[in-house]
């Protein structure tokens, strides 16, 4: 918190535009930061009133017994200006500014104001948030520094939660969710237009907060990666899980985050691959950014994610088996023992496999989740529970039933969660403790997300401790040039990348002499460093099968291009490769996240099923490996019907070898593209028959 210490725990605020009125925008934080306890000095500032809400009012910055730390601008447009430079001429070191009307309505004229305030503040050693910001909020320390609708029926309960957001409105949303449920929040800010300050770098400050378990970001653009590199860093040391929701996934989205901010948006699916990188959960929605936020902060340490369920609905029982399945959640195979146990327990008409349907026993024998809990315990593949109560009312203990699966999950430090829809039933299991969700889906899906996301920090992790402090080389070009196919080979070559036997004949001779070289059946191709899609002109001639045609396809082709007005750098004759699978391997230079390699199935459709994973340089063979995995064409990959499996090692191989490729900036490649590289069985490796590639 050091680094930012005055936004987040400031000694003293002055409040630019102070209203009596607590309901107004500069009367929200006064009342706020006595509502909340803050320790330090207040200094109300409006030239028209000699008291606000009982603090004694000041006309201007000249006036205050001393350089406030903090300075909240509460007045509006291009007053706020004037308000950041008076602030940056008396030595404050943190200014708030509120006011709106800048690069989220003008791109130009607005943001060019923005540039105004941060130019004042950075010549004087001030920083900025905003504007556009709705403010800060450090329930921990009571600087609260907004003029939030939210926090006026809210008391000093603070959690251990942290929301940071670009936007106002969605830095307290979350807010109000996690209150329904009884969470409390340490910090929520919003940050607005990032024009200094921007929400990666707060959040690095909040992370170092150690009351914080739990990080929650809504971002509606990305415009830099540094400070949430940074902010993943750290929060990996301290073993903190971030949770980001980030809009603009669709392309309505996009411009509409884009017409809200000003900003640029960001491709939405190299955005998963960052996040997936640096170990943070990307939540699909509003609701998926907070649902699980109770099992974060019960402090478990899970060793798997193969489930039990307990039921006394045999249906529940099934809806929780489909929910598991639907997220790639395993249900447990309980063991021979446990399951000659719990016959010992359970009647015979119950169900001793997993899950576990126990009926209506359950309505005769208040003790039975006591009883088999323990045993399922101790079964080496139980790793997580789910306990499902969808109706109970006369004569079912649920008291007992509560306390039990209290018990157990304090027990055990096993994840435990309850899925109840029964008001008096939930409430019953909720007083004891435990994490009480509607519905079996629900309780699944928190689950889950919980679970998987323990598994990414794990593996982010061990993967930065094998990889250490490697980076992407920041590259930038506003020109690139087109390297011919030839070349293009014969740099993938040169780095161990598998390609198509091949020569480049620079006259007709030299294409009969390449055909009786490469021997066999060949293709032809026409190459040219102006021309990157050759089939639409008739470039490529495939299953060329005598001299002859070799030397005559040459000099239509030289014809062909030279027409177009493009060089001729020859035609190549090459190998007619055999493979089962044309694959795609591709890579170009995000201008926010750098390298990024993407892999997936090939061939002329590929734009069109666009079945592909990305990855961001540096990953390893096992990363691949797990990319590929996740594609459709996966299982066609490992052999399907008595088909032998391709050689998925020799393509992981090659995509490993492109990631290398992009992050060595002596080779200064700004983009590739490798389609088809024909993938063959087992064994028998793959190559690229086609590549472009763009460098600096």
């Amino acid at each position: 918190m050091s680094r930012l210490k005055a936004a987040l725990d400031p000694r003293s605020v002055a409040i630019i535009g102070a209203s009596e009125n607590p309901n107004k925008v500069g009367g929200r934080p006064v009342h706020y930061l006595d509502k909340f306890g803050f320790k330090g000095r207040i200094f109300p500032i409006n030239p028209s009133r000699p008291e606000v809400q009982g603090h004694t009012c000041y006309k201007s910055l000249d006036d205050l017994p001393e350089a406030p730390e903090m300075v909240i601008v509460a007045v509006a447009g291009d007053n706020a200006i004037g308000a950041v430079e008076d602030c940056a001429a008396h030595g404050v070191k943190v200014a708030v500014v509120m006011a709106s009307g800048f690069g989220e309505v003008d791109a130009v004229a607005g943001k060019a104001k923005e540039r105004r305030m941060v130019e004042a503040a950075r010549n004087a050693g001030m920083r900025i948030v905003g504007p556009n910001s709705q403010g800060l909020a450090n329930f921990g320390t009571g600087a609260i520094a907004s003029f939030s609708t939210m926090f006026m029926d809210m008391d000093r309960a603070e959690g251990h939660v942290a929301m940071l957001s670009q936007s106002g409105a969605l830095s307290t949303v979350p807010v109000g969710f996690l209150r329904q449920r009884g969470i409390g929040v340490r910090h929520t800010h919003a940050t607005g237009n990032d024009s200094d300050i921007t929400v990666g770098e707060l959040a690095v400050a909040v992370a170092e907060d150690r009351e914080v378990r739990l990080l929650l970001l809504y971002l509606e653009s990305i415009p830099e990666t540094k400070y949430l590199e940074e902010l993943a860093a750290v929060a990996l040391d301290r073993d903190l899980p971030i949770i980001a929701l980030k809009s603009g996934r669709s392309e309505a989205g996009r411009q509409a985050a884009q017409s809200h901010t000003g900003a640029l948006a960001n491709e939405d699916r190299v955005v998963d691959a960052f996040f997936e990188r640096h170990g943070i959960w990307r939540a699909p929605d509003m609701r998926g950014l907070v649902e699980a936020t109770e099992l974060y902060l019960k402090g478990w340490k899970p060793k798997g994610r193969r489930l039990v369920a307990i039921s006394n609905s045999g249906a529940v029982c099934v809806l929780t088996a489909d929910a598991a399945s639907a997220v790639g959640m395993p249900m447990a195979k309980l063991s021979a023992e446990t399951d000659r146990r719990l016959k010992g327990i359970l009647p015979s008409f119950a169900t001793t496999t997993n899950p576990i349907d126990l009926t209506a026993a359950l309505l005769s024998n208040s003790r039975l989740f006591g009883d088999i809990l323990p045993v399922l315990a101790e079964d080496p593949a139980a790793d997580a529970f789910l306990i499902g109560v969808p109706v109970a009312g006369p004569g079912y203990d649920v008291e007992a039933f509560a306390r039990d699966a209290a018990a157990f999950g304090n027990k055990t430090a096993k994840p435990l969660v309850i899925a109840a829809t029964q008001k008096s039933v939930a409430d019953q299991f909720a007083a004891e403790g435990s994490s009480v969700f509607p519905t079996e889906t629900e309780a699944v899906t928190a689950l889950h997300q919980f679970l998987a996301h323990r598994e990414l920090m794990a593996r982010t992790l061990a993967r930065r401790a094998q990889q250490g402090g490697v980076s992407a080389p920041s590259i930038s070009s506003a020109s690139m040039t087109m390297l011919n196919e030839a070349d293009s080979l014969a740099l993938l070559a040169a780095r161990g990348v598998g390609v198509v036997a091949h020569r480049l004949c620079r006259s007709r001779a030299e294409a009969v002499a390449a055909f009786e070289t490469i021997g066999g059946v060949v293709v032809v191709k026409g190459c040219s460093s102006d021309i990157a899609h050759k089939s639409e002109l008739g470039l490529v001639k495939l299953g060329v099968t005598s001299r002859e045609e070799a030397g005559e396809i040459w000099s239509q082709m030289e014809a062909i291009i030279r027409a177009q007005g493009a060089r001729f750098d020859g035609v190549i004759v090459a190998a007619m490769a055999n493979g089962r699978r044309e694959i795609m391997i591709g890579a170009h230079r995000d201008g926010v996240f750098g390298p990024v390699v993407a892999v997936g199935d090939g061939g002329k459709y590929v734009e069109i099923f666009r079945d592909t994973a990305l990855l961001l340089p540096p990953f390893s063979k096992e990363e691949v490996r797990q990319a590929l995995g996740k594609l459709k064409i996966a299982p066609l990959l490992a052999g399907v019907r008595g088909e032998p499996a391709m050689d998925v090692d020799a393509l992981c191989e090659a995509v490993l070898r492109i990631g290398e490729l992009m992050l060595d900036p002596a080779a200064k490649v700004m983009s590739l593209d490798l389609n088809p590289v024909l993938l063959d069985s087992e064994g028998k490796g793959c190559v690229v028959v086609d590549a472009v590639v763009f460098r600096d």
